[in-house]
């Protein structure tokens, strides 16, 4: 099976509740009128779920420090390594040599940190499945344990893989510069007026983020 093939007959995103989005705009526009200004420019919340987990945490391993257009090569080449079955699964990933990683486009630490992640889920250290049943900051403990995987990588697999409706991303620099922009701030907001900034979106904070990032990209012609 060819990758094309095989996304086609991947499962669909998921989205978020319909339930949980109305109530969580709602809240934001009565709470901060700059973020309702932001909603009525974005339009309707189209975040999408990465349903596999596995797939997800390694994108996201593969995407640091590089464009997405580099990112997605290289996954593209990673999950050829597996074939012919382009499935990304930890036992394949676990048992590959390091120099066929960096082969393709890995960077040592980044062959490292993939290899790391395989080998703790094929031990049965990290439980993928299981995550979906803990709260946020134990995930993200256990997340970090992981070689190369730091909080915002935690966090985004919390909003883009498990839905998670009240993570709030200080440390993306698309949330800081959008807010600087959102809120006409004189300098790019530091980690603790951004906390404030949270404060009155809880607990929907999640879709405040997820705006922040859409009115950067329609402001300033951001790809993210």
């Amino acid at each position: 099976m060819s990758i094309k093939q095989y996304e086609a007959l991947r499962l669909p995103p998921a989205q978020l509740d319909p339930a949980i989005v109305e109530a969580g705009i709602a809240h934001l526009r009565a709470a901060d009128p700059a973020l309702a200004r932001a909603i009525d420019a974005v339009g309707p919340c189209t975040l999408t779920l990465e349903r596999d987990y596995y797939l997800a945490l390694v994108d996201a391993i593969i995407s640091q420090q590089i464009s997405i257009k580099a990112a997605a090569k290289i996954l593209e080449r990673v999950r050829a390594l597996c074939g012919p079955d382009p499935t990304l699964i930890p036992g394949h990933l676990a048992a590959l040599p390091e120099e066929e990683l960096r082969a393709v486009g890995c960077s040592r630490a980044k062959a490292v940190y993939l290899k790391d992640l395989s080998a703790r889920i094929v031990d049965g250290e990290l439980d993928l499945d299981g995550l979906s049943r803990l709260p946020d900051e134990e995930i993200v403990a256990q997340l970090v344990a992981v070689k190369g995987v730091g909080r915002w990588t935690a966090e985004m697999f919390l909003i883009f893989s498990l839905g998670r409706p009240d993570v709030w991303p200080i440390d993306d620099l698309g949330i800081v510069i959008a807010a600087q922009g959102l809120y006409d701030l004189p300098a790019r907001p530091k980690r603790k007026e951004l906390l404030a900034l949270g404060e009155p979106l809880r607990p929907y904070r999640t879709l405040a983020a997820w705006y922040l990032w859409q009115s950067r990209r329609l402001l300033l012609g951001m790809p993210w």
